[in-house]
């Protein structure tokens, strides 16, 4: 057990040096070097594979080091628990959420460890508590309210607030923006520089290396389990990070386009409707290649040769539980079945590996389970699964969300390869250098209505902002032939 921990700003809140940690005969680290002071924001960056989650979870009591020396406030300290880390003050907010839906955002701040009087929850001091941490983050979120009323944005705020009811010291953020709008991701920015202040000191990992630049003091980068550098982020760059992170130099953030865009209409919708999230519209047309569809259920789009590529590819996208080759051969296992009416283990084996050397999915074997590829390799997955049922049309959502920077750019070439091959390729994303950097034409919505359909060549992040964001009068907005057609 550690000794009591103090607050003296002379010596770092955690230091670590020589970590390593093995997983049978995989070593996931190897000599690892971290330090951490109060008040700073120190970012870890690096692959996919790098190890970040790894250490991240040993600073968090999830798992044990096999060698190395972990320092809280310069005392050696064996973190043994996951309560045990909570205890000395270290709290970590994971890429996704651990909110239970259908309690109130009181209930989960103080979830495991309700305020009690006598046998019974304390439910004044339960809100009264989370009602202080709330407006400590200067956030106005009701503590009364379900979470599953709240946006992803309110919802990560909630998280935070959990973290301060721990009385945290050090942080851990994990992708925290990933699934942000702009406006939320730029609170919860300035979120993270009002912890700072206060003196928390905050452990930060994220892909979009352009947001770091606004809250980081330090970073310090990871390569196949190995420490590579830390730098001082006023005296490093992107480019350098970036550099560090894959081993050479990246110059260019997006692939050449090699697609040529056919005038041929291939997707077309007029006018639809739908009131509310989910089920069929409730008016409107759909046609693929001049063929009018009714859609209504995801069977029926799969069946037109229409495919989604969901923003949570683990939730949505993939059965992280069974192997590379099943999730592959998911979408259309009717195409190899025997005269029996059987699968055929030996065609869905070679159909697998096929899709694994044409998209360079990085994986020990067909066998492999699906949950222990990187991100960008379950990504690859997902789309193979659509390319072996012959998609016409791929609905790529947030595709690179948690993708390192050397897999999103895989993942780029592949969806202009797609492109180049005829099929249609619609990408929804909200980090608009990427809007920009991959698409032919924006159609940019705003609340709920198409407002207008900018070409990329000629247009730039503030314009579609603009769209976006302005109203526009039935008189300013373009007429409906001119937001035609979207394929």
């Amino acid at each position: 057990m550690s000794a009591p921990l103090t607050d003296s700003p002379s010596v770092p809140l955690l230091r670590m040096r020589g970590v390593c940690k093995r997983f049978d005969n995989v070593v996931a680290l190897a000599g690892v070097a971290l330090q951490v002071h109060r008040g700073e924001v120190h970012a870890i960056c690096g692959e996919n594979g790098a190890g970040k989650s790894t250490l991240m979870k040993i600073i968090s009591g999830v798992y044990t080091p096999d060698e190395g020396e972990i320092h809280i406030d310069d005392r050696p300290t064996r973190i043994e628990s996951l309560s045990h880390a909570q205890a000395l003050g270290i709290v970590m907010i994971h890429q996704e959420l651990n909110l239970v839906p259908h309690l109130t955002v009181a209930e989960n701040i103080w979830l495991g460890r309700e305020p009690r009087r006598g046998w019974f929850v304390d439910r004044a001091r339960q809100y009264d508590g989370a009602r202080d941490c709330l407006r400590r983050l200067g956030v106005d979120i009701d503590p009364d309210a379900e979470v599953s009323t709240l946006s992803i944005g309110q919802q990560q705020l909630v998280e935070i607030a959990k973290a301060l009811s721990m009385q945290a010291r050090l942080l851990i953020m994990d992708e925290p923006t990933s699934s942000l709008a702009e406006a939320d991701a730029a609170r919860l920015l300035q979120v993270v520089q009002d912890l700072k202040r206060a003196g928390v000191g905050i452990v930060y990992i994220s892909h979009r290396l352009d947001e770091l630049e606004h809250i980081v003091d330090r970073v310090t980068v990871l390569r196949d389990g190995h420490y590579i550098a830390t730098r001082s982020w006023g005296e490093t760059s992107i480019n350098e990070i970036v550099g560090l992170m894959v081993g050479r130099e990246l110059t260019q953030q997006f692939p050449p386009a090699t697609r040529l865009p056919s005038a041929e209409v291939l997707l077309r919708v007029r006018g639809l409707r739908r009131e509310g999230v989910f089920g069929p519209v409730e008016a409107g047309e759909i046609e693929l290649a001049g063929e009018r569809l009714t859609i209504r259920s995801p069977r029926d789009a799969i069946a037109a040769g229409i495919a989604y590529v969901s923003e949570d590819r683990k939730a949505h996208g993939l059965a992280v539980k069974m192997s590379v080759a099943h999730n592959i051969t998911l979408a259309n296992v009717g195409a190899l079945a025997n005269g029996l009416g059987f699968i055929d283990a030996t065609r869905e084996r070679e159909t697998a590996e096929s899709f694994i050397r044409q998209l360079d999915i990085r994986t020990p074997s067909p066998d492999q389970i699906a949950r222990l590829l990187s991100g960008g390799n379950q990504q690859k997955v997902v789309i193979a699964k659509w390319l072996f049922r012959q998609a016409r049309v791929i609905l790529f959502d947030e595709p690179t969300r948690g993708i390192d920077v050397g897999a999103k750019y895989a993942i780029y070439e592949l969806m202009d390869q797609l492109a180049a091959q005829g099929i249609g390729v619609v990408l929804i994303s909200s980090d608009l250098p990427e809007v920009l950097g991959m698409s032919d034409r924006v159609a940019v919505f705003r609340q709920g209505e198409l407002a207008s359909v900018l070409e990329t060549r000629r247009c730039t992040q503030q314009e579609v902002m603009h769209h976006a964001s302005v109203g526009l009068t039935e008189s300013s907005k373009p007429p409906l032939a001119a937001l035609e057609p979207i394929l």
